[in-house]
């Protein structure tokens, strides 16, 4: 009985190995395949990733060196990169480079590029939406400007100051005071917004009738120490120079 099992066990597996034996083995040869192609395109990729970055750095010291036409070299080859982490810096920098040499229209067609892409990082297409604003802040409609950046101009957005502000001169334009005075103010208190900025939107909020300063002996006191230490530093300097 047990010679009987065995041949009838083995007669089973020489039957189903005729039977499933070649798209057993078609399959793990395609399965092999893909996986060898996997590893191959993924090693494309990251070389290529890492030869875009390096030319995104090398643009940078270009352009810290101020040779910014040798920088746009090296990132024109960028533009057309499937990353979008080489892509999309490549068109801000050379945007910049643009608008920077008198060529607005170039660089409204860059950052109009990078706002649009939705593959791009949020906070890219977000810069690049207030600079073409800022750009053409002059040729916009109030009310345009201000349903293009309202959504940056929320405290707690990196961009909340900046953009908070062309929303504020947009809303005096419309003659709605009454929103531009309050996000003024708010401007002024935002700490990491450029002590510049800030002090420009405290006097407007002045001007507007809106208080934007919370704690006026607080702002007396810094005045105070900011003036006592310009005058030790005055004092040190000419005691220095007489000797």
């Amino acid at each position: 009985m047990r010679e009987v099992d065995e041949a009838v066990r083995q007669d089973e597996l020489t039957t189903a190995a005729r039977r499933f034996g070649l798209p057993i083995g078609i399959a793990v040869v395609l399965g092999l395949a893909g996986l060898g192609g996997y590893l191959w395109w993924d090693a494309q990729n990251t070389a290529k990733a890492e030869e875009q970055a390096v030319a995104l750095t090398l643009a940078v010291d270009r352009l810290e060196a101020n040779q910014p036409d040798a920088a746009i070299d090296k990132v024109t080859p960028l533009q057309g990169s499937e990353i979008a982490g080489a892509r999309v810096p490549a068109q801000l920098l050379e945007a910049g480079v643009a608008q920077q040499k008198g060529d607005a229209k170039r660089a409204a067609e860059l950052y109009t590029a990078v706002s649009a892409d939705g593959n791009a990082p949020a906070p890219m297409r977000d810069l690049a939406t207030l600079r073409l604003v800022s750009l053409q802040y002059d040729e916009m409609k109030p009310a345009d400007v201000v349903a293009k950046l309202k959504p940056l101009a929320v405290p707690g957005n990196p961009f909340f100051a900046s953009a908070g502000e062309l929303v504020g001169m947009a809303y005096i334009e419309q003659g709605k005071t009454d929103l531009a005075g309050p996000l003024f103010a708010e401007i002024s208190r935002d700490e990491k917004a450029p002590e510049a900025l800030r002090a420009r939107a405290r006097q407007v909020a002045g001007l507007l009738g809106t208080d934007a300063i919370d704690d006026v002996e607080a702002i007396v006191e810094q005045i105070q120490r900011n003036s006592a230490a310009r005058q030790a530093a005055m004092q040190q300097a000419a005691a220095q120079s007489g000797q």
